[in-house]
């Protein structure tokens, strides 16, 4: 081993701390571990170790590979490097998993069975094959959804799995195999490869190409991972096949911000690699640059209640700052208007919109808040992604309401005729279009023109939308939407979606949309400016009305100055002055369905900790007493993540409430917690169960005690008498459905 020149690289050195200067200074042949927290300067230290390495002498520029997980993470490593060394950076692999394995799959094309001009499909590209080849093999694509044959497709290739090795478990998946096994075979023929195959194919070729492993594990003589705790398992079996005998791995990490389970990310890699090489040094970048004080030690206190955390403790030098600032609200709309107005203070007193964030564990959250934002002008930019009028499931649901309110609507007919697919093609609609343009009448009339099999297709999705316009003719408003969103097929074809379950949210989103509109607010006509007295506008049309409105350019266009909102997952890597984490409730954050999976509620926890942590100067978390939810009023219970933050670091910022929060501390926790309620909400509630509890009635919102479960809020029932049946949030125990007849409840 080389010793380390004092003198190499001392411009950067001398700017690192302590931690820091020891993690770039390591001995060049040692396995290393960086737990890098939030803040802490880790790609400093990434971009510091590799030039500290080159200009020491112990590798060339082409001898180490770098690894990333974004495009944007490895240019800007690539331009640090490029400031501190004068090397061109082109020689080195320095890239993401997958732009790294399509250069060696470009290099080694042959060996691994590729032509070398072969083409990269993106999703969109993935699904046509998908499509095109369920039609080749005659295969239903209401039983075998496109999007879900492609999840399983992909979500295999990520787990390493070919269709040959995938153990089928009912017939199902057994169709599931032969469509995968076919779809390899068709992406083979046509040269080309998705963006999974990259890597698995890589992963292949090294395997069972040991000379060809031999020379990269020769070659690489150092590896470096950043973003290590978002590793999934293929990535990590692809590195121990490039590291050789010779190589040191250098892996930087923070586990406490994995928060990518859902995409396959395995944090115990972490704790593998550890083992796995023995590593002997563990250095912890515990030093925070962003954060006050105050900050730090609530999501130190929070993360703490983690098992199996390989373990740091986040500091800074810029002292404690202010306190972090709570506010409850009495509903979901009180929660927004308070934040409008906070938000508009501290613009006041001088801090850009741009320089502050709204998160949400949801997207579905999001519409509340644009609302109010919209209705009192604050110019805001919804990142990474679209504003809620805007999302492709809501401008589905909207344009079968369009079409269903008037069926001479041709755009909302062109959206949903085969939306979600129902086997009308081009030619059918070309067919369609003719028609109409022959009889000068709209889609909808001119499908009775059409025969054969494209005549039945349009008739059936015809009949769909009478049988919708009859079905919710006299219906409210809200049970209106919920009813054309269940019977539209929408729900159901979200389900097929890896991801579909935020798309479902945002339609559930829509029907408290349509709940909490005002029908009686003055419609403006969009064309003429005119306004129409609301008295004889239907709800259905003024909804309508409000969603094209609400929908219209009102987000902040770029380089204008906006508050930026998005959900806690879009914010890791980004911080702000002020942060607003918004929705803090039992069921929402941490979110219901994540309470049930294994480790689901540590995750939450660490993504709640990633919230924390984006905040430089103020942090304010706020949650309501009653949220929306299918067009019906919740009681909700604020989260547990109160409970695990001490309370001299939070300043409540509504005063009625902070007696009843000692009195939960006191009591041993957020399960107690006098669920009191504003005299609104205590107006809706309902009573029930009369004769079946012994003369005692209980009602929605109500706290209880059970023997098994503890102390509890109803928040939902039905049936009456000994037909009664309550749903209550016992908190850390869960939201269960009891028999008021048998379930031994006791008001609280």
């Amino acid at each position: 081993m080389r010793c380390y020149n004092p003198r190499a690289l001392s411009l950067h050195l001398e700017h690192l701390n302590p931690e820091q200067l020891a993690a770039v200074t390591l001995p060049d042949r040692q396995h290393a571990l960086i737990l890098a927290g939030a803040g802490s300067g880790k790609t400093r230290v990434l971009t510091t170790r590799i030039a500290w390495l080159i200009k020491s002498g112990f590798v060339s520029p082409a001898g180490l590979l770098a690894v990333t997980f974004t495009n944007k993470a490895a240019r800007e490593m690539l331009t640090r490097l490029t400031a501190m060394l004068p090397v061109n950076p082109r020689g080195m692999w320095i890239g993401t998993f997958h732009g790294l394995c399509n250069r060696m799959l470009r290099i080694h094309h042959r060996d691994a069975g590729l032509p070398q001009s072969f083409q990269i499909l993106d999703t969109a590209d993935q699904l046509a094959v998908v499509k095109r080849l369920l039609k080749a093999m005659d295969v239903d694509d209401d039983k075998f959804p496109p999007r879900e044959v492609l999840w399983f497709i992909n979500g295999n290739k990520e787990e390493g799995l070919r269709a040959g090795n995938v153990q089928p478990t009912d017939d199902l998946s057994r169709r599931h195999i032969e469509i995968y096994a076919a779809y390899d075979a068709q992406i083979q023929r046509e040269g080309m490869a998705d963006f999974p195959e990259l890597l698995l194919r890589s992963f292949e070729l090294l395997s069972r190409n040991e000379l060809l492993r031999a020379h990269y594990a020769e070659r690489f003589r150092h590896i470096l991972v950043d973003e290590f705790q978002d590793t999934n398992k293929l990535q990590y079996r692809w590195l121990k096949l490039l590291a050789g005998p010779e190589t040191a791995i250098f892996a930087v990490g923070d586990d406490d911000q994995s928060i990518y389970a859902f995409r396959g990310a395995n944090v115990g890699n972490m704790a593998d690699f550890e083992r796995d090489y023995k590593v002997e040094k563990v250095v912890r970048l515990e030093q925070n640059y962003r954060s006050h004080g105050n900050i730090l030690d609530a999501a130190n206190a929070l993360i703490a209640n983690n098992a199996n955390r390989l373990g740091k403790n986040l500091w800074t030098a810029s002292g404690s700052g202010e306190p972090i600032r709570v506010f409850e609200g009495e509903s979901d709309s009180d929660e927004a208007r308070w934040l409008v107005e906070e938000v508009q203070g501290l613009s006041r007193d001088g801090m850009q919109y741009k320089d502050m964030a709204v998160l949400y564990r949801s997207n579905a959250q999001s519409r509340v808040l644009e609302h109010a934002l919209f209705s009192a002008g604050v110019s805001y930019r919804v990142y990474g992604g679209l504003r809620f009028f805007e999302r492709a499931e809501i401008k589905h649901a909207l344009a079968y309401l369009r079409l269903i309110e008037n069926p001479e609507d041709d755009n909302a007919f062109l959206r949903i005729s085969n939306f979600p697919p129902r086997g009308i093609g081009a030619r059918s609609m070309e067919a369609l279009q003719d028609a109409a343009r022959a009889a000068t009448t709209g889609l909808y009339a001119s499908i009775s023109a059409l025969g054969g099999k494209a005549g039945n297709s349009l008739s059936a999705f015809r009949s769909i939308i009478e049988e919708l316009r009859s079905e919710t003719r006299g219906l409210p408003l809200p049970e209106l939407v919920d009813h054309v969103i269940a019977k539209s097929g929408l729900v159901e074809h979200y389900n097929g979606e890896r991801e579909g379950a935020d798309r479902i949210e945002n339609l559930a989103e829509l029907v408290n949309a349509a709940a909490a509109f005002d029908s009686d607010e003055t419609i403006v006509d969009m064309a003429t400016g005119e306004t129409t007295d609301p008295t004889v506008v239907d709800p259905l049309t003024a909804f309508l009305s409000h969603a094209a409105l609400e929908a219209g350019e009102h987000q902040a266009g770029d380089g204008q100055d906006a508050l930026q909102m998005m959900t806690v997952h879009s914010a890791k890597g980004l911080e702000f002055n002020a942060v607003f984490i918004t929705g803090l409730e039992e069921g929402l954050f941490p979110h219901e369905q994540s309470l049930p999976v294994r480790d689901g509620l540590e995750e939450e926890r660490r993504l709640a900790y990633v919230a924390i942590t984006r905040a430089r100067e103020r942090l304010y978390l706020s949650f309501a007493q009653t949220r929306m939810l299918h067009g019906q009023t919740r009681y909700n219970l604020p989260s547990r993540f109160f409970d695990e933050v001490p309370d001299e670091l939070l300043k409540w910022l509504t005063p009625r409430f902070s007696e009843r929060r000692a009195q939960q501390q006191a009591s041993g926790g957020f399960g107690s917690w006098n669920n009191t309620r504003s005299s609104a909400a205590i107006a809706k509630e309902k009573s029930f169960g009369q004769s079946g509890s012994g003369g005692r009635g209980f009602r929605v919102g109500q706290n209880v005690v059970h023997p098994k479960f503890g102390s509890g809020v109803i928040v939902d029932a039905e049936g009456q008498g000994n037909d009664a049946r309550v749903q209550v949030n016992f908190g850390r125990q869960g939201v269960k459905w009891l028999a008021v007849a048998v379930a031994k409840l006791e008001a609280a």
